[in-house]
């Protein structure tokens, strides 16, 4: 209701400015929890630890991994209701493929605001998709199923999305990928990201201590 008022605001004044304005640019919407999303910008490359918590976006990326393929198993069952089993599920791991993602994070400009180790990029091209992934999930967490839901089919899948070209690509790269091809590089941390993560820290830190240990 007031979103035209707060929307100037937010985007233009106060220390949050330039990642509700990141935000809002990639996916047209004011975010409520702007925390959630300053975590996943931050690569594992470039984490932070504080009080022996370790703040990166790779829980979040957890949690968008199964959104982003939910979704996608909902679109594909609706939109193509001749396909068999075997067709969709193939079809699905394509969508969700780290190719495929990592070419809609450049497309909707997520690649030019990942915190990450600047020698990282240059040697895994995957981590754009990631922070795709991650950023499903602070919109999940954010603003609800159906809210993603309605995001990911209405605008990422039909601006950014072929369905035909995905369809022609032969290689899953997501079962492909594995963890022991990542190397070991030490971050390199830059004021900005510091400065970013400082809320983020103290973010995380009030919704795990609310947690009863198991």
């Amino acid at each position: 209701m007031f979103d035209f008022i707060l929307r100037p605001i937010k985007r233009n004044i106060g220390r949050d400015k330039y990642h509700y304005r990141a935000i809002d640019d990639m996916f047209g919407f004011i975010p409520n929890n702007i925390e959630l999303y300053k975590v996943a910008l931050i690569h594992k490359s470039s984490s932070l630890t504080y009080e022996n918590h370790v703040i990166n976006n790779e829980r979040l990326e957890f949690l968008g991994d199964a959104v982003i393929e939910s979704v996608t198993s909902d679109y594909l069952f609706i939109e193509y209701p001749d396909y068999d089993e075997g067709k969709l599920t193939k079809l699905r791991s394509k969508i969700v493929s780290r190719q495929s993602l990592n070419r809609i994070a450049s497309k909707i400009g997520l690649d030019q605001h990942l915190i990450c180790s600047r020698a990282l990029l240059a040697t895994q091209k995957h981590l754009f998709g990631d922070a795709f992934e991650a950023m499903m999930g602070a919109i999940y967490l954010d603003q609800g199923y159906n809210f993603v839901n309605r995001l990911l089919i209405n605008k990422i899948f039909t601006e950014y999305l072929s369905i035909e070209d995905v369809d022609e690509v032969e290689n899953d790269f997501k079962s492909r990928l594995s963890s022991g091809d990542r190397r070991s590089i030490t971050p390199s941390l830059s004021a900005h990201t510091v400065l970013v993560a400082r809320v983020s820290v103290r973010w995380f830190l009030s919704t795990t201590s609310n947690r009863d240990t198991v």
